[in-house]
């Protein structure tokens, strides 16, 4: 008997699902497999997962766009000599085009993240990402909200 006084259906084995089924199969196929591959075919798609930060080193607002945004410029950081090198070698003329576009396969394999035109400037009060003033680092609201308050050093209301 339950706590209302009613008894619970028992419940009944229904028979799996056949997607469920041929998932499970390729689970296991995929498991056993692994265990008969060399070790460093899961370094290579170790790379190819998504970057993380290992330390938040943020001051300010914080939401999920601005970690993302934090993560992403250190990985640019990180990555840039790498890109820089490849970015050499796809544009020397005088090598190989084999080893050109070997160059080129591998840049263009690398994460998303890696790109510098991934990067975009946010509003270090607010996390906004549109009309942020660059010099400031601050949307254009909270720029005068801080300005007005004479919060930044410098910067005076315009009278002429």
């Amino acid at each position: 008997m339950s706590l209302l006084g009613k008894k619970w259906p028992t419940p009944v084995a229904k028979p799996m699902a056949p997607f469920f089924v041929a998932g499970l199969v390729m689970v296991y196929a995929i498991n056993s497999a692994a265990n008969a591959l060399p070790p460093h075919i899961f370094a290579e798609v170790r790379k190819l997962r998504k970057p993380v930060a290992k330390r938040l080193d943020i001051s300010g607002f914080i939401n999920p766009r601005v970690i993302r945004d934090h993560t992403k410029r250190k990985v640019v950081e990180q990555y840039e000599p790498e890109r820089q090198a490849l970015r050499y070698i796809i544009r020397n003329t005088s090598l190989p085009q084999r080893m050109r576009a070997q160059a080129q396969l591998q840049l263009s394999q690398m994460h998303a993240y890696t790109r510098p035109t991934q990067i975009k400037n946010r509003c270090v009060a607010g996390g906004i990402a549109r009309s942020v003033f660059r010099d400031f680092r601050m949307a254009r609201y909270q720029f005068r909200l801080h300005a007005l308050a004479g919060e930044l050093p410098g910067v005076k209301k315009a009278s002429w």
